[in-house]
């Protein structure tokens, strides 16, 4: 039998969010109980969770533009360029008769088009043999860090060019730790599936849409573990900051919430329904350096 969470004010609220959302500000130090008995949540170890998540989402994100780059100016027998990295990221290509190491290098410095600033290494290999039905990359991060957030560790993804949707399509497994500036630690791990439903091959990154699923687990550093698992697909616009529809489920041993991320709009708003059956409307925000 599932469990009913405590009443949780506004605050609370606003920073229960999506596998890649947070609501949150600088300076925010809420310690509101978010589960009950034993297994106390805050709010403050909920925003250090939906960080997590962005930041190995959009190291998936780099790590498939890199690589789709490359697969299309092969498979199209032309010179292939997107938009997604900005000058000040570099990449080196070494290849072998049967393999390539991608290096893509951040430096001690380079901003995003969306704000966030990293810097580092994040390093793939895979097969040579471009033109292959499915590939495995392997992915490794090398001093590297995310607005100041230090991760380490990598993940092993499964891309495939052409799923039954005839969409491409990129599984990854996922194994991350990482310590943020205040002390604050955490590891997550998890599996995330990325089918690429528009804007493929356009070179323009503002087109681009994805369907997310999968799931995952994040661990504090008190050593307290909860899970996300993605019940209806969510939708990725990159024009947008937002996830814009799509149903998360948000769950600590038999405590469970779900978030509903609405019709498509592209706004901060959600529904969160808790264990009880009760529903409330909450505003959701992105963690971003702006």
């Amino acid at each position: 039998m599932k469990k009913s969470l405590k009443p949780m004010n506004l605050a609370g609220l606003v920073l229960v969010s999506a596998l890649t959302f947070t609501a949150c500000s600088e300076d925010e130090t809420t310690t509101e109980e978010i589960f009950t008995d034993a297994e106390v949540i805050t709010s403050t170890e909920l925003q250090y969770s939906d960080e997590s998540e962005q930041m190995s989402d959009e190291i998936a994100e780099i790590a498939e533009d890199v690589y789709v780059s490359d697969e299309l100016s092969v498979t199209s027998k032309g010179t292939y360029f997107s938009d997604y990295l900005p000058d000040c990221v570099t990449v080196t290509t070494v290849a072998t008769d049967t393999t390539k190491e991608k290096t893509i290098d951040f430096g001690e410095g380079c901003e995003l088009r969306n704000g966030n600033v990293l810097s580092g290494i994040i390093k793939l290999s895979y097969a040579l043999d471009m033109e292959a039905a499915s590939k495995s990359i392997t992915l490794e991060l090398e001093n590297f860090t995310f607005n100041s957030v230090a991760i380490e560790g990598g993940a092993s993804i499964l891309r495939v060019r052409s799923n039954d949707n005839g969409n491409p399509q990129s599984t990854a497994t996922r194994n991350y730790s990482a310590s943020w500036p205040d002390g604050e630690t955490a590891s997550f791990s998890g599996t995330r599936t990325r089918e690429w439903i528009e804007g493929f091959g356009t070179g323009f990154w503002g087109d681009n849409v994805f369907l997310i699923t999968g799931n995952g687990t994040f661990t504090n550093k008190a050593g307290n573990v909860w899970a996300k698992t993605v019940t209806t697909p969510l939708r990725r616009e990159m024009s947008c900051r937002f996830i814009v529809s799509g149903v998360l489920e948000i769950s600590r041993n038999d405590a469970t919430a779900s978030l509903d991320f609405g019709d498509g709009s592209c706004d901060a708003k959600g529904v969160l329904t808790k264990p009880d059956g009760t529903t409330e409307e909450i505003f959701l925000r992105r963690f971003f350096k702006n």
